[in-house]
Formats: structure tokens, sequence, C-alpha cells
């Protein structure tokens, strides 16, 4: 298959649907072998039937999980190019609010997840002389934001502090590591979520654009970064968010 990603080989944690899914629509467009990780087997395995990928099931929070599904990878595909930790949680509750339980399951998911993989990435891709790691962030991770809670703006803002940490220390072994920074997407849940008029103004009025992200947009950035194109963007926030973080 030919295409800006041919060849390569890709692993997308939480892409059993939402965001992970659509870049993995577009990874396969553009060429690549696509392993669709997740923890919820059913849908995970009818999404990747569905666009000729395969389906690894993992729990981004367990070590042992995350061996074995790079081995999988390996023992299938030979080899790793491209990991895009694009798994994550929100418990919609202010710190106030917030329970400890809950803040922690959002640390295990949002920044232990990212951590365990990009720890078992590295030597595979430095044994095969580079690779990519993507990690999805949020503009939460580059600015406080008065819609959202103060969890996930720490979980977010370590993400995007541990995407330059390795972009730095691993970039002398040919392996580029970046984050993309969406503002709200346009998805059935964020329609449901900000079905109230006002709600959703407030949303609309703080991107110079005048109208939310979109799946592709998401998506699109994630194979320029992944691709050749990009071959000297390493440790670089993209914000894909219309302007929002621009003043």
């Amino acid at each position: 298959m030919s295409g800006r990603l041919a060849d390569k080989v890709a692993l997308i944690t939480g892409a059993a649907g939402g965001l992970g899914a659509a870049i993995a629509k577009r990874y396969r467009e553009e060429g690549a072998t696509v392993f669709i990780a997740d923890v919820t087997k059913e849908q995970g395995e009818a999404t990747a039937a569905s666009l000729g990928a395969v389906f690894v099931l993992l729990d981004v929070t367990s070590e042992e999980a995350w061996k074995g599904a790079i081995a999988a990878v390996i023992a299938k595909a030979g080899r790793l190019d491209i990991l895009i930790n694009n798994a994550g949680i929100n418990v919609r509750k202010n710190i106030e609010e917030m329970p400890i339980e809950s803040f922690e399951a959002m640390l295990a998911v949002n920044v232990k997840g990212p951590f365990i993989g990009i720890k078992h990435a590295l030597p595979v891709m430095r044994k095969a002389g580079g690779g990519v790691i993507l990690n999805m962030s949020s503009v939460c991770g580059l600015i406080g934001h008065a819609y959202t809670n103060e969890t996930y703006t720490t979980t977010k803002g370590a993400l995007t502090l541990l995407t330059k940490s390795i972009a730095v220390r691993y970039g002398k072994d040919n392996i580029r590591c970046n984050s993309i920074h969406p503002s709200t997407v346009e998805t059935a849940f964020v329609r449901e979520m900000l079905k109230d008029p006002q709600r959703r103004a407030e949303r609309l009025g703080e991107i110079p654009m005048g109208h939310l992200a979109t799946a592709a947009d998401v998506a699109n950035a994630a194979v320029y970064l992944a691709s050749d194109e990009a071959a000297f963007i390493n440790g670089v926030a993209l914000a894909v968010d219309g302007g929002a973080t621009a003043d």
C-alpha cells in the first residue's frame, strides 16, 4: 500500500473509538500497518476489522500488558515504527470535589500509561534505527482552562513535559517524540455535553476560528508528525486549536 506512512508499523492506544479510531483510519489510508490497542475487546476488534487493522488487548496501566502488546506487534510485524499514546480518561469534577481514587485513576491512565509504553518502545525503536512517539495531550497541557478540571490539566501538563524530556534524551537515537494538543473536538459525546446553547457558545468563544476542531483535524496532524515530512520535528507541542492558545 502506498502513502505517506507506507511500510510503517503503528501501535495506537485507546483506538477502539473516538480520536484513536480516527487516527487509525487515516494511518491505514496512508499505508501504515496499524495495531489498535484498547481495553475494550469487542469494540476494538470490530474497529480493527473495519479498518484492516490488528487488535491488541491492552490495559495501559499494566506494565505486563504493555510488554505483551509490544511483543505481539513485533511477533506479527517485525518492528514498531510509531507509538501513539492516545488512551486517556477524564473524571469531570473540580479539585474540591475530586475523589483521590479518581485522581489516581486519571494519573494511571493519562501519565503512567504513556510512561510505561515509552519505556518499552524505546529499546525496540533504538534497535531498528529510530522511530516516532506521539503523545495525545490537550490545550489543557499548555494552559489553565476555565472549563476543565484541575486533575485533567495536571495529567496533560505532565505528558507535555514527558514528551520534551524524551525528545531531548533520545533524539540522538533518531527517535522523535512530539505531543498533540487539541482544543475541544466535535464528537457525539461533545455535542451532547454542549447541547446547552450557552455552554456551546462559551467554548466557541475561546476559539478565534469560531468552530470546534474535528477528529480529522487531529488525525491529519498525527499523520504529518509521524511522516518523513516531519523528520526534523522533535520535542514540539503542536496545538490543534484554531488559535485558542495563541494569546
